[in-house]
């Protein structure tokens, strides 16, 4: 049994001898409750379920004789059914005679289930308690017990470029923050609004971020503010911010509003200092007032900010990107068309490298990673072979802020005038625009700002004058955080590295995520010569299995393609296993996978038919085509067929 296994047979195993116990026989008579030795009662922590007396935690007085256990059922009004939780034993609290046998759903019975560290609690534990893993992964108000807001004010902010899943972050900060009884308030258009005060910063309420989450943009505004880079502008600010008893700030925006926030932070005590000065506030507030806890969340929808795998915004973006490339591929494809697509971005080519990769654009610009000298002659190459091979359009990518090996911008109307000029196509420019960032957010932002801003209040109360500004990251699909102004200052270094035409450094500096990206779309998209194709005599059976799932047929695509450059051959099966026992196997080329990725369904057929009757012929097939390898794509079925040796 694996442990994975073993852990979930033990922690069901708990949960039956518990509703076990309720069943279980009344105390013998003379059985006395255990006593509890400590001064108050210990309270159990999150992986602690007590099974313990009702008066547990009640210490006798001296002398006082013990009192048997009363029966369970003795003047007792029938209570309804318990869940398995709450189910407690009657002779709960009893301590067994000497040398009795343990009785199936009793506390050592229970214990014996437990991890050793378990065990060991239990053991130091006077009071007779079941120390039972849990299984509730939600948070409750035990988790926060120790993080109190109260008699702390947090203000809201969105600044910069709107992106989509702002407003889940927001209302995840504001929930949050009363939830652990904080007083939360908005501060309405950026940092506008905290220079100008009075209206702009208003205390809310648990409803006032209702039916907020699916909404796009901001609901509390975003504005671009001069005033807030002059230290006038950030001593009325300061001011405004005391008046309301703030000293916690939420700022959601990009790296340059997360900046201005974390200068802020440095020049706070002498803020204070100047105001009580020229009397705008009470000396006593400097002291009430003494330090200002910084936290940010990246809202960009360009997911051009080091230090997280993705910023909130960008998947949504994405999403328009692709509906886009989708709905312009049936009138590309009905005239022959050529398309020129402009993404945005500014200097972080993301958007365009990710959607090219999703939808299997022909070429793609991105800032990065600039074309080598001669690239004209490169992509007019590529475009005319995909012709050749019966494709009836070409997509090809610009970010907005694609440039050379030289460091001079590459337009989408170069672009399309190098096409006619060269090949001839007829080929048309599309700029999406702001329809990026528009419309709703995606279900993948809306987690992630919700998880994104619970973090950042957490970051916010835990928060002390000597911790740094941080910032709430993704890392590892974890909310994390990160020194603030490390983060900027390597998303700074990117662009650096980028005016330095040290493009290898910028991929490295962009992340893991964006590298793997890059050089996986390289691989799908280069269609190798035969003369620089490795030799080897493996051959490989791809087939789908169970029930069709979108991504199917961009697997398949991906394993064949990857297959035939590493000098593979390639074989394409139908219709499952039922179809491999029939001998539906056929030889796939690096062509006939075009386009396979943004279908639906499976190509190649799939059933849900599992492998146990066919195992005899699928062997056979594989002897007769000298298959080397499956390669098994779908659900259960492909856990079935593994189990079983050919």
């Amino acid at each position: 049994m694996s442990e994975r296994s073993s852990q979930v047979y033990y922690s069901f195993k708990i949960q039956t001898l518990r509703v076990e116990s309720v069943h279980s026989p009344p105390p013998a008579e003379g059985a006395v409750q255990q006593q509890q030795h400590s001064e108050a009662p210990r309270s159990a922590s999150p992986r602690e379920a007590a099974v313990a007396s009702p008066k547990e935690g009640a210490r006798p007085k001296e002398g006082a004789p013990r009192k048997e256990a009363p029966s369970p059922t003795e003047g007792a009004r029938p209570k309804e059914a318990a869940s398995p939780r709450e189910a407690r034993s009657p002779n709960e609290g009893a301590r067994p005679k000497e040398g009795a046998p343990v009785k199936q759903g009793s506390a050592p019975a229970l214990q014996q289930l437990l991890s050793p560290g378990d065990r060991d609690k239990a053991a130091r534990d006077p009071a007779p308690k079941v120390f039972i893993p849990s299984t509730n992964s939600m948070p409750d108000k035990k988790f926060f017990e120790n993080l109190s807001g109260k008699g702390k004010a947090i203000g809201v902010l969105t600044s910069g470029g709107d992106a989509q899943g702002m407003n889940a972050a927001v209302r995840a900060v504001v929930r949050m923050g009363i939830y652990v009884e904080a007083k939360v308030y908005f501060i309405y258009e950026g940092y506008q609004g905290m220079v100008d005060g009075g209206d702009n910063i208003v205390e809310v309420t648990w409803e006032s971020v209702s039916s907020i989450l699916q909404v796009g943009g901001t609901v509390i505004g975003s504005a671009r503010c001069k005033a807030f880079r002059t230290r006038e502008g950030r001593l009325k600010a300061a001011c405004n911010l005391v008046k309301c008893g703030i000293t916690n700030l939420c700022v959601i925006g990009g790296d340059g509003s997360l900046t201005g926030a974390n200068l802020f932070r440095e020049e706070w005590n002498g803020l204070l200092e100047e105001l009580a000065q020229n009397g705008e506030i009470e000396k006593g507030a400097i002291k009430k007032y003494a330090y200002l806890n910084i936290v940010g969340m990246v809202g960009s929808i360009d997911n051009d900010f080091c230090g997280t795998d993705m910023t909130i915004g960008t998947d949504s973006a994405l999403h328009r990107i692709i509906e886009v490339v989708d709905a312009i591929m049936t009138t590309a494809q009905s005239h022959q068309r050529t398309f020129v697509l402009e993404v945005m971005g500014r200097h972080c080519g993301y958007l365009a490298l990710v959607s090219a990769l999703a939808c299997g654009a022909d070429y793609v610009f991105i800032p990065e990673y600039p074309p080598e000298e001669g690239w004209e002659d490169h992509m007019c190459s590529r475009l005319s072979e995909n012709r050749a091979r019966k494709k009836r359009l070409n997509i090809i990518i610009v970010a907005e802020g694609a440039i050379d090996c030289h460091n001079q911008p590459i337009t989408s109307e170069q672009v399309k005038d190098l096409v006619v000029q060269r090949l001839g196509y007829d080929t048309r420019v599309t700029i999406l625009g702001h329809v990026q960032r528009g419309g709703t957010p995606s279900a993948f932002d809306r987690i992630l700002a919700s998880r994104m801003g619970v973090e950042a209040v957490l970051a916010l109360l835990e928060g002390t004058p000597e911790t740094p500004a941080c910032v709430v990251s993704l890392s590892g699909n974890q909310a994390v955080r990160l020194p603030l102004m490390e983060c900027v200052q390597m998303t700074q270094d990117v662009q650096k590295a980028m005016d330095g035409k040290r493009f290898s450094d910028a991929v490295q500096l962009r992340g893991r995520s964006f590298e793997n990206n890059l050089n996986t779309y390289k691989l799908l998209s280069t269609k190798r010569t035969a003369a620089d194709l490795p030799k080897t005599n493996f051959n490989v059976a791809v087939l789908n299995v169970g029930a069709p799932a979108a991504g199917m047929n961009a697997a398949v695509r991906s394993a064949v393609r990857i297959g035939i450059t590493e000098g593979h051959k390639m074989f394409a099966v139908t219709d499952g296993f039922e179809g491999f026992s029939r001998g539906l196997i056929k030889e796939i080329s690096w062509g006939d996978v075009g386009g396979w990725t943004g279908q639906g369904g499976s190509i190649l057929g799939t059933k849900r038919a599992l492998p146990g009757k066919y195992l005899e012929k699928i062997a056979e097939q594989m002897r007769t085509h000298n298959i080397n390898a499956l390669l098994v794509i779908g659900g259960f079925e492909v856990c079935h067929f593994v189990l079983f040796p050919l």
